[in-house]
This record gives structure tokens, sequence and C-alpha cells, in this order.
């Protein structure tokens, strides 16, 4: 195997030689934290004392710059931060004697009970003559309250990706038939095939020690979501994606819809990098969403490894979106060592490729997991996990580096709210319920919302009657979490994935068109105006047509300035969202830049209760009649010969009569045609219109 590579990383930008072949790995005496002490007191000094030893024996002034910069660094990490000491300054090797390090913890200790927060203890290393240590600090909440965060499974059909999900939340090994993951399929022919075609959603907390908290029921098996999220502090959601390449708009779906904050990519060890594995890792790049790897099935015998299909289409999804990748191998309790090698070579030659520039980290020992868990939110470490879901090898890394993941999604809660739907649900008793995650702000409970667009562009006001987390009932939901509301008075019908609420200081806007920079990834031929292909942003997923390009024609490999128009409804848009372009076999991804907002004709109506003088009936002479609607009545006082007439229309789309005001003179006949409204299609507003 590949020797290691002596080079110190730097935290905030790794980097590798580029004619360095050899896979990464962790290496103990390296400094992959956060800033120290030294930043916050003035170059490491504070009245004399070394930053390494400002913890031995603090006076007052010094506890109170300690405990501003630990403060900052727990809302940094959205409630948790790593904490070194005894690390030596510039020129010293040395770290703390026994004494020191004792003293220093106990200072540590006292801080964080101050203000709510549980010390743990991760690695201790020996420096020189005496020691360091990190600690992981975790803030205790509410039995309401955990941190969330989100991880996309994702990987070819058969690299055990439901099977290991079923090892990690219900704590059980599998049998090497496909027991565990029985546990977590939702339909009758996914336990008949054994392949997920649903987007499945299943959760892993830890306590605030780092301990795992899922107990599942010993009779049936089954999890109790909310006593797992009131005994957690962190609570990790698997986002289970399908890896069938006929599923693959599903896959895409829950990389958009469900804003993973981390992409776990699987590979089979017998069966390599091959199918839909390079489709999800280019998926998951493109949405830049952290990867990890991880190699399952090690004890398996395969002859076919090879980088082929699905793994390369969902890895690069993963980078352009965005996500940080890590990779799980799985299988390795039946992987001889050739094949296990030469997977993790093509792995590592993949990962390495100019479109990934990743840098492979081989996880093996704890000081690998926080090596790697430390680092990976610089986006360029990519850590690969061995694991066997038979005999439970190296699970336990793999659980104590989901342990040290924080969420990547801030928030403000000042800051006006905005939450995403991806799936709706009508509960007996209860009435509509919505699920989504939510961008930003804060919604409470009985809080107004704005829903929408309708298919009109409009949104409505809707109160929120109740909201759950994990199916635990909350009073509020933060940027970065997904949750479930109850709405009232609204029925589940008029409600579609991609719709958004929001705050109604948002003053939000539909659009039909917008622009967007995008990079053709791969197409047979050539792109032109009026293709027309499926748009995924965030929740939404709906077919677009392509109105104007900066280019004459679009080929593999070119990149543009596109104006794309939605075919069927209106959608929420802002600048600076990721986007998936994809029909059949082509492929694009890119950036929205310009909305172009719509305005319906029904907003610029003042709307009236149907009276007395309004009839329902349709007219077949209404472009010569009164100013009925496309779908609408006649005028009240509108006649087919075109007579005055100053009633409203009935139907949809209907505007007032164009009459002027102050005046009882009948409009020339070609001018009330002219004002008439549009009767083409319903959907059409009044901008941009084709």
């Amino acid at each position: 195997m590949a020797s290691a590579v002596d080079m110190p990383l730097d935290a905030a930008n790794v980097a590798v030689s580029s004619d360095d072949d050899d896979m990464v790995m962790g290496q103990d005496g390296d400094n992959f934290f956060a800033q120290d002490v030294a930043e916050m007191t003035n170059g490491g000094v504070v009245s004399g004392i070394p930053a390494k030893k400002l913890l031995v024996a603090p006076d007052d002034d010094t506890l109170g710059i300690l405990l501003n910069q630990l403060q900052a660094r727990l809302m940094e990490g959205q409630g948790e931060t790593i904490w070194e000491i005894g690390k030596p300054e510039d020129g010293d090797d040395v770290g703390l004697t026994e004494a020191e390090l004792k003293a220093s913890e106990d200072t540590l200790r006292k801080l964080a009970d101050s203000i709510d927060a549980v010390v743990t203890p991760l690695r201790q290393r020996q420096l020189g003559s005496g020691y360091m240590t990190e600690y992981l600090i975790r803030k205790r909440v509410d039995e309401e309250d955990f941190m969330e965060v989100r991880v996309a499974v994702v990987g070819n059909v058969d690299a055990g990706k439901s099977t290991l999900l079923g090892v990690l939340t219900h704590g059980e090994l599998d049998n090497g038939r496909g027991v565990a993951r029985q546990k977590l399929f939702r339909h009758k022919h996914e336990i008949e095939s054994g392949r997920t075609s649903s987007v499945g959603n299943d959760i892993l907390g830890f306590d605030s020690d780092g301990n795992v908290v899922n107990k599942p029921d010993t009779h049936g098996g089954s999890l109790d979501w909310i006593k797992i999220c009131q005994e957690s502090n962190k609570v990790i959601t698997f986002i289970d994606l399908a890896g069938h390449e006929r599923y693959l708009k599903t896959t895409i779906f829950g990389m958009t819809g469900h804003a993973p904050d981390f992409c776990m990519l699987m590979v089979g060890s017998n069966a390599g990098i091959i199918g839909m594995t390079k489709e999800h890792l280019g998926l998951a790049l493109a949405l830049n969403v952290p990867v990890f790897v991880v190699v399952t099935k090690i004890d398996m015998v395969g002859s076919n490894a090879g980088i082929i299909g699905m793994t390369k289409e969902h890895l690069g999804l993963a980078l352009a979106l965005n996500v940080p990748v890590f990779v799980v191998v799985t299988k390795i309790d039946m992987c001889p060592p050739n094949v296990l090698l030469d997977t993790l070579k093509l792995l590592q030659r993949l990962l390495k490729s100019p479109g990934c520039r990743k840098i492979p980290v081989l996880v093996s020992n704890k000081d690998d997991v926080i090596t790697s868990a430390t680092n990976f939110t610089s986006e360029r470490v990519c850590p690969i996990f061995q694991v066997s879901n038979v005999t439970g090898e190296n699970l336990d890394l793999l659980k104590m580096f989901l342990n040290l993941l924080s969420g990547r999604m801030s928030y403000d809660e000042h800051e006006p709210s905005e939450f995403q739907i991806d799936d709706t649900y009508s509960v007996p008793g209860v009435g509509t319920v919505v699920s989504g995650t939510c961008l930003r702000g804060v919604i409470r409970l009985n809080d107004t919302v704005l829903l929408g667009p309708d298919p009109l562009g409009q949104f409505q006001p809707v109160p929120v009657k109740s909201i759950h987390r994990k199916r635990m009932p909350v009073k509020e939901v933060r940027g970065g979490q997904t949750a479930s509301f109850a709405l009232k008075k609204i029925k589940r019908s008029s409600i579609r994935k991609g719709m958004v609420m929001v705050s109604p200081d948002l003053h939000p806007q539909a659009c039909w068109e917008f622009e967007g920079e995008i990079l053709v990834l791969h197409h047979p031929t050539t792109i032109s105006p009026r293709y027309q292909a499926m748009v995924h942003v965030g929740s939404i997923r709906q077919t677009a047509t392509i109105i104007t390009m900066s280019r004459d024609c679009l080929r593999t490999g070119d990149k543009a300035q596109v104006r794309f128009r939605f075919i069927k409804n209106p959608e929420y848009l802002h600048a600076d969202c990721r986007m998936v372009f994809r029909e059949g076999r082509t492929k694009a991804v890119g950036t929205v830049t310009k909305i172009y907002p719509h305005v319906s004709a029904m907003a610029q109506t003042s709307r009236q209760k149907p009276g007395k003088h309004h009839h329902g009936h349709h007219s077949k002479h209404k472009a010569q009649g009164g100013t009925g609607g496309g779908g609408g009545g006649t005028g009240g006082g509108g006649t087919p010969a075109g007579g005055s007439g100053t009633g409203t229309g009935a139907g949809g789309g209907a505007k007032k009569a164009v009459t002027p005001v102050g005046s009882n003179e009948p409009i020339p006949l070609e001018k009330r045609i002219k004002h008439a409204p549009t009767t083409g299609n319903k959907h059409l507003g009044t901008h941009g219109e084709v």
C-alpha cells in the first residue's frame, strides 16, 4: 500500500503535490484544528504567559477572554467545537506536564459548565516530554431541541447503502443476506427486490458524550424517533437515495431538495466503482456537498472492479452541488486483499482526477478520524472508510466520524424565514401537513407565513398550527433544520413539491423565467434555443425551455449564460442557487444568476365578490361583448353587440371594464378588443409572454 505523505496539512488550505500518487494517511503530529487561543490573546501572550499555559492558572481577565472565545467558537460550530490544550507555539515542540494538563482541563470544564456545555476528551498525544490533548465541547440542549446534520447516502445499486444504514441505526449486524435492510424499506417491491426506489429517512442520535442512543424496540425492532431525539444532543439524518439508474431523477431530487450537509458515497469492495457510483459522485460535487467514501463488502470475492456508471454520476452530482463527499467501502469481510487494493487504487485515481481534485485520506484509526473530521469542511479532504456490515469491522470509526461532523448551514434568527417544501401529506384528524427544510430564519408556532407560488404566481397567508421535528412536537424550527408543519384551512391538492413558505417581510415574487450560468457536462450533440429538459433547483423539479443563450449552440464542456422558462408553473427562486439541468443522457450544472419576477393578471385586479349582476354563463361573443376573462362570463353590463358596460367578468383572469373614469361614452370596439385579457394559456403572466 502507498506510504504516508510527510507533509503537514493546513486546516484552511490542504494541498498535496500534483505528482504524488499516494493516498494520504492520517498523521499524528500534524495540526488540523481551528484557531487557537493565541488569536484572541495578542499574539499568544497574556501578562507574559504562553498561550498553551493560559488555562493552567488564569486570572479573572484571562478567564473572561477565554470564555468569550469559547462562546464564539460554539456559535460558529452551531453548538460544538474542538479545543486543544498544550498546543506548542512556534519553535516549541514540548507540550504540557501532567500537572499542567490536569489544571488546564479543570479550567476548561469550569468554563464549559458556566455556559452549560459538556467536555469530552478525544485523544492525547505526547510532544517531547509533555502532552497535548484535544477535547470535544458540545452545548447541552433542551429535550425539544437538538443539532441536526443531514447526510445523503448515494452509490451504485447493491453497494450496501440500506444495509449499512440498517446496521448503524438499529445496532444489529447483518447476516450476509440483507436482513438489516428490511427494516428500512417502505414499499412491497423494495422488500421483494432489495432495491431502494424512494427517498428514505433514518436517524442516528448521539448524546453529549458522543454515545449512540438508538435503542430499537425488542419486539418489532422499530425505532422510537421521539425518544431518540429527546435523549440526543446531535441527530444524524440519513437521506437514503436510490442507486439504480432508473431512479436517478429521485436521487437528484434527494440531493437538491433535501439540502444535505454531507454526502456518503458507498462503494462495494467486491464490485469496485461501477454503475451509478460515478453518477452520484458527480451529483454531490455539482451541489458542493462534502463527500466521504465507505468501502463495503471487504469479505467478498469480485473481479469486475472498474470505474463505470452511476458511481461517477453520483460523485459528479455531489461535486456540482458543492456537497462535501466522504467514501465508505463496504463488504470488506468477503473481498480478497488484491481486489480491495485494486478498488482503492481506482477510487484514489477517481478522487484525484481534474474533475474532483480531492485528497483521499484512508481512515484506519481514531487519530485518522479526528484528523479527517476537523479538516472535512475544507472540502478538499475526502476520507475513505472500509467497513463490513457482517463482522462490524471499522463501524466504530465511522460512528465516531459522524459524531464529530458539524452542520454547514448557519442561521440568523433576525433574518426573514424561508422554508422549502419537499413533500406533502394528508393526516386524518390533523389535515394538510408539509415537510421540508428551513433554509434561513426562524418559524415559530402560530406564525403566519406566505405559501406559494400557486399556478397564478400568488402567495397566500397560512397560519402554522403545529410543528414537528423527527415526529417530535416543537415550538420553532431554525435555519438548517428539517421539520413538518400542519397548516390551517389549506387543501393538500393546492400544494406541490417546490413551493415555499416564507416570511411576509420578504415580499416574495414568483417567476416564469430566470437566467443561469451553466456548464454542459455531457450532451450527445448540440443544445440550442427551444431545447427542453428537467431543471432541479432546491426542491423545484420542473421542465424548462431554453429561451436564449449567450452562444449559438452548446456542446459538451461549454459554459454559457442561458435564459430558461418553466413550462407548467411559476416558481420561487433567488440568485446564487445551484441548479442541475438534465434530460436523458444530457447533463448540465450551474448557478442561477438572475430572476425575472412574474406579475400575474390576477394580482392587478381588485377581487370582488360575485354579485347579482355577475353572470356565470359563457358567451361565444366575448371578444365582441363585455370584458369577461378567458374562462369567465360576459361583463355585467356588456352586450354581444358591443354596448357600453362597466361590470367585471366572473371567470378567472377577469379585468375591470376599460370605460374611462367619469365618462359614460362607450369605448370603440377595436379598443375593447385590444384591452381584452389574454385567452390563451392561463398560466402565462403579463411579463415575458411567448
